[in-house]
């Protein structure tokens, strides 16, 4: 595990998903592609940009008491560095 935050509003949804993206090595129109979706949609994300899900999804969070977290994981396409250890 590289990274572990709580997530408390879109922006630092975005956040967290960009700092993902970057250790994945990927570009925001090459994230957009592998999800079939535009290339600014993926920036709106990443800026925390309001939107109706997204505002209501906090507002139920805090109103529920609930913590939502994030974690962002070692590089999933990266090299094992212990590939040439094991044999």
């Amino acid at each position: 595990m590289i990274l572990r935050g709580e997530v408390r509003n879109a922006e630092a949804l975005g956040r967290m998903l960009q700092q993902g993206r970057a250790l994945q090595g990927m570009s925001q129109r090459q994230l957009a592609e592998r999800l079939g979706i535009g290339q600014k949609w993926v920036w709106e994300m990443e800026q925390g940009k309001p939107g109706i899900l997204t505002d209501r999804l906090f507002e139920m969070l805090r109103a529920t008491g609930v913590r939502l977290y994030a974690e962002i994981d070692e590089p999933i396409d990266q090299p094992s560095k212990r590939k040439g250890n094991d044999g």
